[in-house]
């Protein structure tokens, strides 16, 4: 049952008016990261939950209670849970996506102001903070919930909607919601979920659509050595003691060597090696090495060949060092205490509980290789497991929307990032998860790589990104693909 032309023209005809509302999104400074943009944040959830309403959806604001940021205690943004359509007849599809965004200024090198879209007429460019992550997708559904209502059409799926304002720093609250609602029953906002609809990631490129059905999770660390009470002169104490900085140097050199091989005992041999079958289907894909050193800004992937350079961003699992801290004191100083942080990315069958025990047995035996007198902490960071799941109707349907919209079929990727609530919406309704995305590679898309609890205090670790934009024909077309996905997972027969 293909979309209606009648559907597809108005998303054409109405594009206009779909940006201005997108240009009242981002007119939200909605930083969740930052104590003082709160009431931004929460002001977004209420501008959301009455366009719902005003396109016929039945809303929920759920508080979450509260939270402490920057030294003051705040309420969590609301969670937004909407429903149209009952009918059994039907399958009902969750849509899940987060109004929040990164922090953003002028002063960052943006080249204009971050909270006011831009639309750029000659190439097409809207840009601002959360045009692509996350508010572009939102509005796309919401584009699609006003042409069904303006032309009196009726959905062919029940629609389920749960949207945050927190995923940029760790979803605060919301497993615990999703949980709780699922043991509801029939009461449950969730119930009768036939599978879920992630628009929160991108192309691999600028040129194919994809459907991302697997993401890496995470296991972070924060390593710290001390040894004299305070930061001693070279002059008089260099070549007498043992060193902070140099054990954690050594020590940071045995989890990973150069060319990128993980060198904790047992944790790559988890992985089995790819097969023929599986190195065909990254040759297939439409990407190449120059578009991953165009990504990077410079020619240095570890190899020529796309294959083994996609592999290891999507298949295998991967050790970076991120940080050390502490050693930023005098010239001729040696540190009293330093700090190294590190992370894996895991793919399956890894997961955080079976690779924490062999890092940590890593850490403490090569430092007792050491022979150093200085003193050794470990501390554990945030945790998230691999997701990979694609051999289902709900991906099906996706593909054959791709191809109807783009008139080509989509890539199959996995992620080298994490999506956290995938895994929570899979495991907890027991259902297939799509992450279908809108946006194209280069939307320069912020990333909060992890929310990672060390002790009481929470760091926030992000890699944000200025001039954030989404492509007007992607919006456009992505609208378009949103509707004709619901149109093909109604025709689809399970």
């Amino acid at each position: 049952m293909p979309a209606p032309n009648r559907f597809l023209e108005y998303i054409g005809a109405h594009a206009g008016r779909f940006i201005e509302r997108l240009a009242d999104a981002v007119a939200f400074p909605s930083v969740s990261a930052e104590a003082a943009f709160r009431t931004d944040v929460i002001r977004m959830a209420h501008y959301l939950e009455d366009q719902l309403k005003s396109l016929g959806v039945r809303t929920k604001l759920v508080d979450l209670g509260k939270h402490v940021l920057d030294g003051e205690e705040l309420p969590l943004p609301p969670v937004i849970l909407g429903s149209t359509g009952d009918d059994p007849k039907k399958k009902t599809i969750l849509i899940y996506g987060h109004y929040d965004v990164q922090p953003a200024c002028k002063n960052d090198g943006w080249g204009t102001e971050p909270f006011k879209l831009v639309v750029d007429s000659e190439t097409g460019r809207l840009i601002g903070r959360g045009s692509t992550d996350d508010k572009g997708a939102i509005l796309g559904w919401l584009n699609v919930l006003e042409a069904h209502k303006s032309l009196g059409l009726e959905l062919p799926v029940n629609l389920r909607f749960c949207f945050e304002g927190m995923e940029e720093v760790g979803s605060d609250g919301l497993d615990d919601l999703i949980r709780n609602e699922v043991k509801k029953g029939k009461e449950s906002w969730f119930y009768g979920v036939d599978c879920v609809c992630i628009s929160d990631n991108y192309w691999l490129n600028t040129r194919t659509p994809c459907l991302t059905y697997g993401l890496r999770g995470i296991a972070y660390f924060k390593i710290t050595v001390s040894g004299p009470a305070s930061d001693l002169h070279s002059g008089a104490f260099g070549g007498m003691v043992h060193e902070p900085l140099m054990d954690l140097v050594a020590l940071m050199g045995k989890l990973a060597s150069p060319d990128g091989q993980i060198l904790i005992p047992g944790v790559a041999d988890m992985v089995p090696p790819p097969d023929e079958e599986g190195k065909k289907l990254y040759e297939s894909l439409d990407s190449s090495v120059a578009d991953v050193e165009e990504a990077a800004g410079a020619k240095i992937t570890r190899s020529d060949d796309k294959v083994p350079v996609l592999m290891a961003r999507m298949r295998n699992p991967s050790l970076s060092l991120h940080a050390i801290e502490g050693a930023l004191g005098a010239r001729t100083t040696i540190p009293a205490t330093v700090t190294g942080k590190f992370s894996l990315r895991l793919v399956p069958p890894q997961t955080p509980e079976s690779v924490i025990p062999l890092v940590l047995e890593h850490l403490y035996s090569e430092f007792a290789k050491l022979n150093s007198k200085n003193k050794l902490l470990v501390e554990r960071g945030g945790d998230g497991r691999p997701w990979m799941d694609h051999q289902h109707w709900n991906y099906q349907a996706a593909i054959k929307a791709s191809e109807a919209v783009y008139k080509r079929r989509p890539d199959l990727t996995r992620e080298g990032g994490s999506i956290p609530v995938t895994l929570t919406f899979a495991e907890s309704l027991g259902v297939n998860v799509l992450l279908l995305p809108m946006g194209r590679g280069d939307d320069g898309a912020q990333y909060a790589l992890s929310r990672c609890q060390m002790n009481v205090a929470v760091l926030i670790y992000i890699l944000g990104s200025t001039n954030e934009k989404l492509d007007r024909s992607n919006f456009i077309e992505g609208s378009k693909l949103m509707g004709t996905y619901l149109y093909e997972v109604a025709a689809i027969s399970v």
